[in-house]
């Protein structure tokens, strides 16, 4: 069970919390930790980047999942994590919200280590999961009062309104998640996430299950926090969605890193790439990569 076997209860239905919101809902009521309280803490102990990982590394059994990657993200900035299927990008994000314990390696979250001060690091974060599990009795609106409970957001009543505007929620504030779309669920995921204004936003293919409409709102949503000083990782099999958003790349496969960079560094390093879009550097990436996973196994 990740992070634990800390449950929320709520009627007669308990479920592990880390299933169910962004992982850094878990921080518990007696150490909920307000916001202005962040805000001053940040300003005491400054921090270049918000979101550091060194050496990461996660097995499972003799397969490696996640090779010693590195990179850090500072505020205001919006890194693309891209790779095929199974390059090892959920687990990555999962790890840098503290749902997986990785074999070795560090990650810090606004200066803080998630192996010593996981409660500090996961209050400055949010994690949206590509899948949406929710409270089934609690509505819209009672999951972000809620979330604003667990974070001890003292202002959680004035917040929350505008957030169900700007996820097109208002009229079904008083709904079950039953009742909701996919793409609706999606978008209360991502409210509850963004209720307490972290510092660090992880984004696990966030535009699942949109409609156009929805879709051109939530990368509105993804960019207005970025500008707001958020440190913003984005996994996404939408390469447009990357190309547009993104301020770098950082391409995986097979669990390590084979690119980092903005596209203009990544082209610059291979001049056979030079004014070829997106789409065509990430599959050159990918087949250079695999061409030298076969010449090492070869070795």
């Amino acid at each position: 069970m990740p992070l634990g076997a800390e449950c929320i209860t709520f009627g007669h239905a308990k479920r592990d919390a880390d299933s169910i919101f962004p992982a850094s809902a878990r921080v518990r009521l007696r150490h909920t930790v307000h916001s202005h309280s962040r805000q001053n803490a940040a300003a005491t102990h400054p921090v270049a980047a918000m979101i550091e990982v060194e050496s990461l590394t996660k097995t499972y059994g003799d397969f490696q999942a996640v090779r010693g990657m590195s990179f850090h993200v500072a505020p205001g900035e919006v890194l693309g994590l891209v790779g095929p299927n199974g390059a090892g990008k959920t687990t990555t994000l999962r790890s840098i919200a503290g749902i997986i314990v990785p074999t070795s390696g560090s990650v810090r979250v606004g200066g803080h280590d998630m192996a010593i001060a996981p409660e500090k690091a996961k209050s400055l974060l949010a994690f949206i999961p590509d899948e949406p599990q929710l409270f089934e009795h609690l509505t819209v609106e009672e999951h972000l009062r809620f979330i604003g409970r667990l974070y001890g957001v003292a202002d959680a009543p004035a917040r929350i309104e505008p957030l169900l505007i700007e996820m097109e929620l208002l009229e079904k504030r008083g709904v079950l998640p039953a009742a909701l779309s996919r793409g609706m669920r999606q978008k209360l995921a991502i409210a509850c996430g963004l209720l307490h204004t972290p510092s660090a936003l992880l984004l696990d293919e966030p535009l699942t299950g949109l409609d156009p409409a929805g879709m051109r709102r939530m990368k509105s949503t993804i960019a207005a926090r970025a500008r707001a000083g958020a440190a913003v990782v984005l996994s996404s099999h939408l390469l447009h969605l990357v190309e547009e958003l993104c301020t770098r790349l950082l391409v995986m496969q097979r669990g390590r890193v084979i690119a980092i960079g903005t596209l203009a560094e990544i082209v610059a390093e291979r001049g056979d790439l030079a004014g070829r879009a997106l789409e065509d550097v990430f599959l050159a990436l990918i087949d250079e990569g695999e061409r030298q996973d076969r010449a090492q196994s070869g070795a």
